[in-house]
């Protein structure tokens, strides 16, 4: 049979099924595997000649990759592919099998040839779905030769009991000889491995432990001794082979990893460890690995050419972030080779969707560990995602996880959790947790304590600005979901008031009114009146602490100063002073020092500011309230009183609620009540505006234009492209509806009453013209828009829309190009404030650059301080910008030299920042990779 491909059919009439949400069933999403095989598998290139439907398939996907599909039965699900999904979804079909007899149905209709027989005349074996279950093997009712029968018996007997690569190769040699009578799937192979591998990891941890009982053999390989606590994670982790250690912080993970990494040496001859770690905690690592062990190690930093270098020469030891994961991932699973990989700090990976949760799940090794005290910060599917990085079949596909684990209602919607006893019982095989209060012996007590304070008048003033955006944005919420574009100003509106419970210094140089600066100094005064007393100072903000940071300066009390922008080298220097120097006993950090760090030294952690997590604020105070802390730890929070802030402290303790019960089982609850996702969003937030919620028995006045919308869905379905709300030439408004396909007849649809908005309409390719105009700068076609009402989801279209992205954002590069030139030109030619002044153009081309190149709207018409303040929002949450960078890039492109006073940065000039970012936005835009992936 020659390779077949689908032609024109009747695939347009197939019906898409409905997507019902998490409620979705079995069948269900069967059918929907059905209708993406027949309506995205084009076609398919047989591997086995002469055996017509009941052969092994080679499918090609969109992306480049190809899976190898084996048909065993027309109807029933016996039939295999080597796809991700089919081994996850544990269905028996996945869309490469379902395209595949799409297909072949297609070609039997038309050739008459496959005579009604529907089951494989060979005899058939073929692992279960799911890794739990036995070998199967179908015997078809044709007559087969009784030798080669017995052969195929014999050899499937021992394949099952032995599952090594000998008794699969006996069993495949079988098929090699009859290939016409036999056939042994090729996922056998992975089942075997599996199946070897369990049977291997247990008869080894049963010996190991015999002989730890009786003096043999020992967990105490590090260069001083483990608790016992700690003893048994080693076991955990070294025996278990991919396991989670979710010790509550401060228990030492890193210690067990450590001690885990040696034994394994010791027991297995590993030589490759690779640790995958945030940026700040790789000098950590880097300590701990000196004090614990004799280890070699190497940290990976620098340029892509220094990287490679470091991958081809690896130590025991090869310390990475997961910035570098993304941009190396190729290049360091081919060199480093891992035997085992250590993931710290792993609610990186929590979401699932992430680019960096994608790539970590890519690297292999035969060893993994997983290390994080918060697997789970606000929702379930969390530990899910983290989980499928040891074992992507434990807990089953998303949607059966979802289902078994969650209360929904009649639309499919989260409304609670259930099953939290079976959950914990099904991950209680890889997922070791101990919490401090089971070793309270050996550890010191906790106080906490909460100062509140009152804002001045000008943050008041500031801060009752913002609080109108976010009122304004929660009314639409409570009418409708939010837009994209919506939802990033509320973030930044929400952030500026946490800013501004700070201080409005952090986004306006010339303002400094600070009362929780006076404060922190009444509080340092007393804490350090014991001169043994040293002190951790927490804020998410570094202008903050640069205002800390002057203070101290004047006072003359000396500290360590740990942000995103200390190289890593120097934080390591400032680690160590902290700790080893008696004069330096403040230690100053972002939230860069709020994991990993090991800083038992200080008895006093001050929290300037609140995060939204109470897993991080927890992370904050570990870094002293952990092991080997030998004095009570204080905390301190200071509050603004009134404020969002305050307000958070309530909403932190229900978090904390969700992790306690499911993690650790502190509450005799199989149940707990979860708000919808949309109800619960928009309770938290009027919790935290302090805003009373809406009243429910009066209902909202619909927004204009919004119940014309649904009129035109129903007009005109999959048609309508587009509804925008836009301001007429009169002052009014007018609803523009974008159509596919437009006729002089669809201009009267839909019918309208005399409530409604004035209705335009226009055809689709017109509408995109237009919009490329706009891009081009011709035509401001968006002044006018003032709401989104309607997208429609583009279809196969994002590659086309990506390299027109780049494009436009190369263009944007090559003006700013040329503002650079320019700028240097002036610079040499003595004229420095001239050249200082073109640094405002060069960051904001660049920024628009960065813009462009993620898909974000570049107005360029109406760029200014809010489309900047979004722009560099959404490249810190995408990962491109750190905290520190945001604000910097914010600054230079809002403000211009001669409105500076004396704001100017501590080391390079304007100009030079501006270039800097310049530089960063030609890796985002040329290679798809933020420079800062490198640091």
């Amino acid at each position: 049979m020659a390779s077949v491909a689908r032609g024109m059919n009747q695939d347009a009439l197939l019906k898409k099924p409905k997507f019902i949400g998490w409620s979705t069933s079995e069948e269900g999403e069967v059918l929907r595997r059905q209708w993406r095989g027949a309506t995205e598998v084009e076609g398919f290139e047989p591997l086995e000649k002469g055996m017509g439907a009941f052969g092994s398939f080679k499918v090609a996907s969109v992306r480049g990759w190809s899976y190898v599909v084996e048909i065993r039965d027309l109807e029933a699900r016996q039939n295999s592919c080597s796809c991700m999904d089919f081994e996850t979804a544990q269905l028996g079909t996945c869309k490469h099998i379902e395209g595949v007899l799409h297909l072949l149905r297609e070609s039997n209709a038309k050739n008459q040839r496959f005579n009604g027989n529907v089951a494989s005349p060979r005899i058939e074996v073929y692992p279960p779905l799911g890794s739990a279950g036995d070998l199967k093997i179908m015997v078809p009712s044709e007559e087969i030769p009784d030798s080669v029968l017995e052969r195929v018996e014999e050899r499937f007997s021992e394949f099952r009991y032995r599952c090594s690569e000998a008794s699969l190769g006996a069993l495949q040699q079988v098929a090699d000889d009859h290939p016409g009578l036999v056939r042994v799937s090729r996922l056998c192979k992975n089942w075997g491995e599996k199946r070897f591998a369990s049977m291997r990891r247990d008869a080894k941890r049963r010996a190991f432990i015999a002989d730890e009982q009786s003096g043999r053999q020992t967990v105490e390989v590090l260069n001083f001794p483990l608790f016992p606590y700690q003893r048994e994670g080693v076991r955990h982790l070294a025996l278990g082979e991919r396991c989670l250690l979710a010790d509550e912080m401060g228990l030492g993970k890193t210690v067990q990893a450590l001690g885990a990494c040696k034994l394994l040496q010791k027991l297995e001859g590993v030589s490759r460890v690779l640790v995958v770690c945030p940026v700040s905690l790789k000098t950590e690592w880097a300590e701990q690995i000196e004090t614990a062990t004799d280890l070699s190690y190497n940290i990976i930093a620098g340029p892509r050419p220094n990287r490679l270098q470091n991958y081809s020469e690896p130590q025991f030891f090869t310390i990475t972030n997961y910035e570098q994961i993304l941009a190396d991932l190729d290049d360091m699973q081919r060199l480093v080779k891992p035997d085992i990989v250590v993931l710290d700090e792993a609610q990186r990976i929590k979401n699932w969707r992430t680019k960096t949760a994608v790539a970590i799940k890519r690297l292999r090794s035969r060893y993994a560990f997983v290390l994080t005290g918060t697997p789970l910060e606000n929702r379930i599917d969390e530990l899910y995602s983290i989980l499928q990085f040891l074992d992507p079949g434990l807990l089953g596909p998303l949607f059966r996880f979802n289902r078994d684990y969650y209360s929904l209602d009649e639309r499919g919607r989260a409304v609670g959790y259930k099953n939290l006893d079976k959950l914990r019982e099904r991950t209680r095989k890889v997922m070791l947790r101990r919490r401090k209060a089971e070793v309270e012996t050996d550890l010191p007590e906790r106080t906490n304590k909460n100062y509140f304070l009152e804002m001045t008048d000008e943050q008041d003033i500031r801060y009752v600005e913002y609080k109108r955006v976010v009122a304004m944005i929660l009314g639409k919420a409570r009418r409708r979901a939010l837009f994209p574009a919506e939802f990033q100003r509320l973030q930044g509106a929400l952030a500026c008031m946490r800013m501004i419970c700070d201080t409005p210094y952090i986004l306006d140089p010339l303002v400094r009114d600070c009362p929780k600066l006076d404060e922190l100094e009444r509080v340092l005064d007393e804490i350090l009146e014991n001169e043994n007393s040293k002190i951790i100072i927490f804020s998410e903000w570094v202008r903050m602490l640069e205002l800390i940071r002057e203070k101290l300066d004047e006072i003359g009390w000396d500290y360590a100063w740990h942000t995103g922008g200390v190289p890593q080298l120097q934080r390591r220097v400032e680690i160590n002073r902290f700790k080893q120097d008696p004069a330096c006993r403040i230690f100053l950090s972002s939230e860069s020092g709020g994991v990993g760090l090991n800083l038992q030294v200080a008895n006093a952690v001050i929290n300037i500011d609140l995060p939204w997590n109470p897993a991080k604020l927890e992370q904050r105070i570990a870094r002293a309230w952990r092991k080997h802390q030998e004095r009570t730890v204080s905390v301190f929070n200071l509050v603004s009183q009134g404020t969002i802030e305050h307000r958070m402290l309530g909403l932190l303790e229900q978090k904390q609620a969700v992790a306690d019960n499911v993690l650790d089982g502190m509450s005799d609850q199989d149940t707990m009540d979860l708000p919808s996702g949309r109800a619960a969003f928009i309770e938290q937030l009027e919790t935290v505006m302090g805003m009373p919620a809406a009243a429910a028995t009066s209902e909202p006045e619909p927004e204009p234009g919004t119940v014309l919308l649904e009129r035109l869905r129903a007009a005109f379905g999959e048609r309508l492209f587009a509804v925008e709300l836009r301001k007429s030439d009169s002052g009014g408004k007018t609803v523009l509806a974008v159509v596919e396909g437009l006729e002089e007849a669809d201009r009267s649809q839909p019918e309208r009453d005399a409530k409604d908005l004035p209705l335009e309409h226009i055809d689709k390719e017109s509408y995109e013209t237009m919009l490329r105009l706009e891009a081009a700068g011709i035509l401001p076609f968006s002044a006018a828009r003032e709401d989104l009402l309607y997208q429609a989801e583009a279809e196969d279209k994002e590659a086309e829309a990506a390299r027109r992205n780049q494009k436009f954002a190369i263009d944007l590069l090559e003006q700013a190009d040329r503002r650079k030139k320019m700028a240097i030109l002036l610079s040499g030619g003595g004229f420095a404030r001239e050249a200082e002044s073109e640094s405002v153009n060069i960051a904001n081309f660049a920024l628009k650059a960065m813009a462009a190149a993620y898909g974000q709207e570049v107005n360029e018409e109406n760029w200014g301080s809010e489309q900047v303040w979004n722009v560099c929002e959404s490249m810190t949450g995408k990962g491109v910008f750190s905290t520190d960078q945001q604000y910097k890039a914010v600054w230079l492109c809002q403000t211009a030299p001669d409105q500076e006073a004396q704001t100017t940065l501590p080391n390079p000039t304007r100009l030079q920042s501006a270039l800097e970012l310049l530089s960063q936005a030609d890796s985002v835009v040329r290679e798809g990779v933020p420079a800062c992936a490198a640091n």
